[in-house]
């Protein structure tokens, strides 16, 4: 086994008196305010405990209808009414401690205070304790005096002078609550006479008789209306086929085929077309026989002429307009006669279904009219309802509360009544207050120390340094004490006026925490005996444990030996370095690494050893930058350049960056302030370390609270000496660091 493992064993197994007293120190203020709780809630329970004699007595409080007084809608006078909006007794309680039933009692007892004038009612109420029992209708009515018989009385006389006043109080709210109701029933009833005359009169002007079935048949109506006019139309169509059709048969167009169905069934047309035909035939017969210029051929073309004209007359008759038709086309079959007469049925069947059409669309026009408006009088109808409805319930109640206020009106029963009297008192209310207030004051002192323990195991964070030792399991190089900047710091540089305060060891040299990070630096040095260590990555497991100042202090310190040191932020996260020394972040790192710009450029120059190379650009994927040929070029020209070079980089939780850039460094340094870091973040660092495999130089644990630390592990100093301390102080922070 390892000497690390041994002395981890060793530091698991020696948690003994001295841990205990650390915890208690780490969480004094939780403990402190637990045991100030209970000690001052232990004080005022033993403040409010009596020492007197205290009598009790109790009074029933119910509820009871036929004393319910009501305005419009409401009770007034009994608990039905506040039960809506609190707990009634609590009223009630307020009721008993109020000033006329208090100034009764003591005018009837002769209540006098210390001085011997009469008491007043405030101080009597400040004596007088009235409770609600939980879950019940019943009041306690408590009070302690010296004289336990003085007790009782006080007690039986405030139920009494309650008990009273409850049955006056419903007398007079019985009648004002009856002239009130007198007076708002006639207004009620002439509400309701008119609401009621709204709604007959809307209906009776809208012709409503059952609004609901009326709107369902409506839309019935227009369902049935709409398939009747689908149907009318489809027929239309088809007769509208059948014409195209017939006409077709027919050879003619759609207009002559019932021009010629018109002609064919004229018998004034068909007359004169077969004597015309008789003529004709006869012209033939005798044209063979007879020369042109014969009187009988002339006579017979004289015939056919007049017989033409006058059938142009009668076609010009039956069709209804002046037309020449040629007297072969009126010659027809029986089949295209019938197809004429077919033709005619069908243009009769089309009119009467246009006819139809425009019928139902009327019809539908109107229904679909009707149900559009049947929503708002449905609407209308039902606020007219809504109002009678309203106005009959405000009548109906003012009557029924009238017949209810005549019945209390003739009562002279409360709704409250003594339960139980109060007898005298035999024994005092007094408790031993030292005993209350020593077992608050242990109480409280055990449930401090437990809240501590308890704070101290919820809290997963490394608490100590040796508890990070322990958890790393790597080699502590430094110690730096948790400080506070000087209001005035000596600044080294003239010109560094802009540089953060928090560099001790440019803002205040020679300081405990200055020589902190010189014993440090010493320790790298006996680090990289063997092999030399130019460049270090300093990291942490977390954010806020200081790594970038525990980066901007160790590359100071190393510059004040007369080392050139360049501190590179390499932190493209989160940078912090040009705050730290008041640069200005515009080109940096990312822009040198990806030849935007010289190193000589981008590097700012603090003092003669001391240089700052800032983050730059924020890249998109600053892990791609740091594990790149580019970056180990530039490892490779500031190692040749300088003696240091001092890398800060982000924390080891959830990003890759310190390892990438430690595998390629000399080394790799780790921050960690107690506190801040838990086990379960330090393990993941410690395992992604692990499988990079870099050169780990050891931890450097910052912002240490001394006082807080095992007293054989570290001396303790006050906060003041942690900064501003004397050079000759320098040998005692040399053995806290060796130990």
């Amino acid at each position: 086994m390892t000497s690390m493992n041994i002395e981890t064993k060793r530091y698991s197994e020696d948690f003994d008196l001295q841990s205990y007293w650390l915890v208690l120190k780490r969480r004094w203020l939780v403990a402190a305010g637990v045991f100030a709780a209970t000690v001052g809630v232990a004080g005022l329970a033993t403040s409010l405990q009596r020492p007197n004699y205290e009598a009790n007595g109790r009074a029933l409080v119910q509820s009871n209808r036929t004393t319910s007084l009501t305005g419009v809608g409401e009770r007034v006078g009994t608990l039905e009414a506040l039960r809506r909006e609190g707990n009634p007794l609590d009223t009630q309680a307020a009721v008993v401690t109020s000033y006329p039933i208090l100034q009764r009692v003591i005018d009837t007892l002769q209540l006098k205070n210390a001085q011997g004038r009469p008491l007043e009612p405030d101080e009597l109420s400040r004596q007088i304790k009235v409770e609600p029992v939980p879950t019940t209708d019943i009041l306690d009515v408590k009070y302690a005096d010296d004289d336990p018989e003085m007790a009782a009385n006080v007690v039986n006389q405030v139920l009494k002078a309650y008990i009273d006043n409850n049955l006056k109080t419903n007398q007079e709210e019985a009648n004002k609550a009856g002239r009130f109701i007198d007076n708002q029933i006639p207004p009620a009833e002439e509400a309701l006479n008119r609401a009621s005359e709204d709604l007959k009169n809307f209906r009776a002007r809208n012709g409503i008789v059952d609004l609901e079935r009326e709107s369902a048949a409506n839309i019935n109506s227009a369902a049935v209306l709409q398939d009747q006019l689908s149907q009318a139309r489809a027929q239309l169509a088809d007769v509208g086929r059948q014409e195209r059709a017939v006409a077709d048969q027919l050879g003619l167009e759609l207009g002559q085929a019932i021009d010629l169905a018109s002609l064919s069934q004229s018998a004034g047309v068909q007359d004169v077309l077969s004597q015309l035909q008789t003529v004709e035939s006869r012209l033939v017969t005798e044209s063979s026989r007879f020369k042109d210029t014969t009187p009988q051929i002339q006579t017979l073309k004289q015939q056919r002429d007049d017989l033409n004209a006058l059938l142009q007359a009668r076609v010009s008759e039956a069709v209804g307009s002046s037309v020449q038709v040629s007297p072969n086309r009126l010659q027809v079959g029986d089949i295209k006669r019938n197809l004429a007469a077919a033709l005619s049925t069908l243009q009769s069947q089309r009119a009467g279904l246009e006819g139809r059409i425009t019928t139902l669309s009327g019809l539908l026009i109107n229904y679909s009219s009707r149900a559009a408006r049947t929503p708002a009088l449905i609407q209308q109808e039902s606020e007219l309802e809504r109002r009678q409805e309203i106005a009959l319930t405000a009548y109906q109640n003012l009557n029924a509360r009238k017949q209810e206020i005549e019945v209390a009106k003739n009562q002279q029963v409360g709704n409250a009544r003594v339960l139980q009297s109060a007898m005298v008192p035999t024994r005092p209310a007094g408790r031993m207050r030292l005993i209350l207030l020593a077992a608050g004051a242990m109480v409280g002192l055990l449930l401090g120390i437990a809240a501590a323990f308890l704070v101290d195991t919820i809290d997963k964070s490394l608490k100590t340094v040796k508890d990070a030792e322990a958890q790393y399991g790597y080699t502590l190089l430094g110690l730096v004490p948790r400080f506070e900047t000087s209001d005035t710091p000596t600044i080294l540089s003239p010109g560094a006026d802009d540089i953060s305060p928090r560099v001790i060891a440019m803002s205040t040299p020679r300081s405990m925490i200055h020589e902190a990070y010189q014993m440090l630096q010493a320790n790298l040095k006996f680090m990289s005996l063997d092999k030399p260590v130019k460049t270090i990555v300093i990291s942490s497991a977390v954010p806020r444990e200081g790594k970038s100042e525990v980066a901007a202090n160790l590359a100071a310190t190393m510059a004040q030996s007369g080392r050139r040191v360049l501190l590179v932020d390499a932190d493209m996260r989160n940078p912090s370095q040009h705050h730290l020394w008041g640069l200005v972040n515009s080109v940096g790192l990312s822009n040198v690494v990806v030849d935007q710009s010289e190193l000589r450029q981008a590097v700012k120059p603090i003092t003669s050893n001391l240089s700052v190379l800032t983050a730059g650009v924020m890249p998109p994927n600053p892990l791609s930058i740091l594990d790149s040929e580019a970056m180990t070029a530039f490892l490779e020209t500031v190692s040749r350049d300088y003696d240091y070079v001092v890398f800060d980089t982000p924390p080891l939780a959830g990003t890759a960056d310190a390892a990438v850039l430690g595998k390629m460094a000399d080394g790799v340094l780790i921050a960690v302030r107690p506190g801040v870091a838990d086990a379960g973040s330090v393990a993941a660092a410690k395992s992604l370390l692990d499988r990079s495999e870099p050169n780990i130089l050891g931890l450097v644990a910052n912002g240490v609270n001394v006082r807080y630390e095992p007293d054989s592990y570290f001396y303790y100093t006050s906060p003041r000496e942690q900064v501003a301390d004397r050079p000759e102080r320098g040998e005692r922070t040399r053995s806290l660091l060796t130990k």
